[in-house]
């Protein structure tokens, strides 16, 4: 009983929620083994998730109310497939709406269907850390199936590969403004974030202490401690000329190209002499040169180590991560700073520490884990739909769709007041509601084994089904009396037929409304 409570709390916390055949799989094979194929996903031994995709339709937008189901095209298409070259009407609008809501779709049926768990919490952590909000501009909609790639390659891969990635994305560069960024003066939007939210952090912005470059600790060396808004305005600069090739018209009557892609416009870039985190930059360096010295500086900062240790952290172990477990972590991270397999070092020092193995079942999920857990437990058959969309933002969860470059907060005080645990506690009957049709009835009955005959069988067949383990004495007992429904709990459920179908549906939901459930 004990080892299956464990394996549950581990496959909770690695992934998207615990499935029997993982449970399986693990009992089989031990966690550090299981560990070991985790953070050395191969994708196309995935043949589940490659089956479900290959079966997928998703509505499309033809203009005029009218909507056909047509299988998925866009979420892994390159630029030239993806790309409307005029910005403006009909078949812009419907090719946007549709790449974003692919991708969306497709994220879903991953966190659901496949094998490779860790990598899609990866995934979802990365695109919360880099975070892009698709409703900001419609060419983001457009282009973010290359955005989506981006995370998904890097995720157990080099930072500093990663983050040049992202800067050159061009879903980034609409987001924070760099794509129309030029000397004189640059947009500030990108630098500011690469500092304070995607490097160094805003705990090493030192503005508040110090007011010029030279007056910052370990400045006059070249290895700043941290930034100032000199260090921003400055790397701003750098980024100038880092855009998109959209066809823009440039003041001095050139056109850019017109593909879509990243395009470095040397005539857009601030070229004289700058100065970050106390580094000088001579002026007239090659194309691109001092936009990637800003990202040497930053990626390789031991500030950088510390903040995205301290996220990771928080992330797979707990709020409030130890200090000695961020600076495990964060020295693993400066050894492999230069190694293709950086992030995934960090994540197998995380992963196997003490005090990871102490914090499982101690971290309440969000509401997209909540949604995907329950899927994964029940093992139903999942087609993502608008509505499902729907069900995450009511409960806060802006898929994608976060307003500001911070991302979705990590920490169980946002996630928990009195509406949106009334939205949490909700979501598993609107499930039921909306999937009346195909999942209830006898399909779900057929579920019960032949020989969990009494009420305490049932309600322990389906604990341990949603949640790995029993519930406490009092929660369960009470819950049986409810399916007794008058009778007694040693016998089988007094109610028949379609009453007895009903019932069973709310004592799942009951058991899913549980703080059992709530935390991973």
């Amino acid at each position: 009983m004990l080892e299956l409570i464990i394996e549950t709390f581990i496959l909770n916390r690695l992934g998207y929620g615990h499935s029997a055949e993982d449970i399986a799989l693990l009992k089989e094979i031990g966690y550090e083994k299981y560990l070991e194929q985790q953070l050395n996903p191969d994708e196309a031994d995935d043949p589940v998730l490659k089956e479900k995709l290959a079966e997928a339709s998703f509505p499309m937008n033809m203009g005029r109310g009218k909507e056909v189901d047509k299988p998925l095209f866009l979420y892994e298409a390159p630029v030239k497939t993806l790309w409307v070259k005029e910005m403006e009407g009909p078949e812009f609008e419907r090719r946007a709406e549709r790449a974003v809501n692919e991708v969306m779709y497709v994220s879903l049926m991953r966190a659901v269907y496949s094998k490779w768990q860790l990598k899609e919490q990866l995934v979802a952590f990365w695109h919360n850390h880099f975070n892009v909000n698709v409703e900001a501009d419609e060419r983001i909609q457009l282009l973010f199936p290359l955005y989506d790639k981006v995370v998904r390659k890097h995720a157990f891969g080099n930072f500093r590969a990663f983050l040049e990635e992202v800067a050159k994305s061009p879903a980034m560069l609409y987001y924070l403004n760099n794509a129309s960024s030029k000397a004189s003066p640059a947009n500030e939007n990108f630098a500011r974030e690469l500092f304070e939210l995607m490097t160094l952090g805003a705990d090493h912005y030192l503005n508040h202490l110090y007011n010029r470059w030279r007056e910052v600790p370990g400045a006059f060396e070249g290895k700043a401690e941290g930034y100032i808004d000199e260090d921003v305005y400055e790397a701003a600069r750098a980024f100038t000329g880092w855009t998109v090739a959209d066809g823009s018209e440039d003041e001095r009557g050139g056109i850019l190209p017109n593909t879509g892609e990243f395009y470095y416009f040397e005539g857009w870039h601030d070229n004289y002499q700058k100065r970050v985190l106390g580094v000088e930059f001579y002026p007239n360096e090659p194309a691109m040169a001092d936009g990637r010295k800003v990202l040497d500086l930053v990626a390789y900062h031991p500030g950088t180590a510390l903040h995205l240790c301290e996220k990771l952290c928080r992330r797979f172990v707990s709020d409030n991560p130890s200090e000695a477990l961020i600076k495990q972590a964060a020295d693993t991270w400066m050894k492999h700073q230069k190694s293709d397999n950086q992030i995934q070092e960090v994540m197998r020092t995380i992963l196997l520490s003490q005090e990871f193995s102490d914090s499982l079942g101690k971290k309440l999920r969000n509401p997209l884990e909540l949604f995907v857990a329950f899927w994964r437990a029940m093992g139903m058959e999942f087609k993502p739909n608008e509505e499902h969309s729907w069900f995450l933002y009511y409960m806060g969860y802006r898929h994608f769709r976060w307003p500001t470059p911070t991302g979705h907060p990590d920490v169980a005080e946002h996630w928990v007041n009195s509406f949106k645990m009334l939205t949490r506690w909700n979501l598993i009957p609107m499930l039921f509601e909306q999937e009346w049709e195909e999942h209830q009835g006898e399909r779900l009955m057929a579920m019960i084994p032949t020989d969990a005959k009494s009420c305490h069988d049932i309600v322990y067949f389906w604990s341990f089904k949603i949640l790995g383990n029993a519930l406490p004495v009092d929660t369960h007992d009470k819950i049986v009396n409810y399916l007794a429904m008058g009778g007694v709990g040693t016998e089988p459920p007094f109610v028949k037929g379609q009453e007895l179908e009903y019932i069973m549906l709310q004592v799942i939901a009951i058991i899913a409304m549980t703080p059992q459930f709530q935390y991973r």
